[in-house]
C-alpha cells in the first residue's frame, strides 16, 4: 500500500504547480558553479544531503529519548539537542534543495512533499524549543514527538528519492559499469 501511494505521488501532476513555483528559488540557491560544487558535495564525490540529515534527526531523536526516559532530568540537555537540530537543519535544507534542483520531474514531485513534511517538522521542533525555553518541558516534549512523527514521513520520502528514484549527484567514478543513467554530476 505504501509503495502504491508513493508511486502515485510521483505521478501526481497536481504537484507540478508547486514544483514550478519552487524551481526558480532552488535554481537561485544553487547559483553558480562554486556554490553548486559545495552544495552537491563535489569534494566528497557524492551528495552531502543524505548524511547531513543525520545531525538534526539524531539530535531530535536524542532529545525525545531524554524526554521519555523515566527518572532522567534531561530537560536542559533535550532543549540543547532540539536547538542543535534546528541549527543543523539549515545546511541540510540547503543541500536538499540543491539535490532537488538536479532531479527529474517525478522526483521533484515527491521532493516538494518531502520538503513540506520537513518544514512542518522544523516548525514543530522550533515550537518545542520555545516551549522548553519558557519552562514548559511537557509541551516541548509533545511538540518534539509530533515533529519526530512528521519527520518520519519526510524521511521515508527522502529515502525513496535517494534509493528508489536514484536521486543524488555523484562523481562519474561512482557510476555502475554499463549504466550511464545511474550517475549525475549536475
Amino acid at each position: 500500500m505504501l509503495v502504491r501511494a508513493t508511486a502515485a505521488l510521483e505521478r501526481l501532476t497536481a504537484l507540478d504547480g508547486a514544483v514550478d513555483a519552487v524551481r526558480p528559488l532552488a535554481a537561485r540557491l544553487v547559483g553558480g558553479p562554486a556554490r553548486r560544487w559545495v552544495l552537491h558535495g563535489r569534494g566528497f564525490g557524492h551528495a552531502v544531503h543524505p548524511f547531513l540529515t543525520d545531525v538534526p534527526l539524531g539530535a531530535w531523536m536524542s532529545a525525545s529519548i531524554l524526554d521519555l526516559t523515566p527518572g532522567v532530568r534531561g530537560g536542559r540537555a533535550a532543549q540543547t539537542l532540539v536547538g542543535t537540530g534546528l541549527l543543523a537543519a539549515v545546511p541540510t535544507v540547503l543541500t536538499g534543495w540543491a539535490e532537488w534542483s538536479a532531479a527529474d520531474r517525478e522526483t521533484q514531485r515527491v521532493g516538494v512533499v518531502h520538503a513540506g513534511a520537513n518544514t512542518v517538522s522544523v516548525v514543530l521542533y522550533g515550537a518545542s524549543w520555545l516551549a522548553r525555553r519558557r519552562g514548559s518541558h511537557a509541551a516541548g516534549s509533545l511538540l518534539a514527538l509530533a515533529g519526530g512523527a512528521v519527520s518520519g514521513v519526510g524521511g521515508y520520502l527522502g529515502g525513496h528519492m535517494a534509493i528508489a528514484r536514484n536521486a543524488g549527484t555523484r562523481d562519474r567514478a561512482f557510476a555502475p559499469p554499463g549504466n550511464g543513467t545511474a550517475h549525475r554530476d549536475g
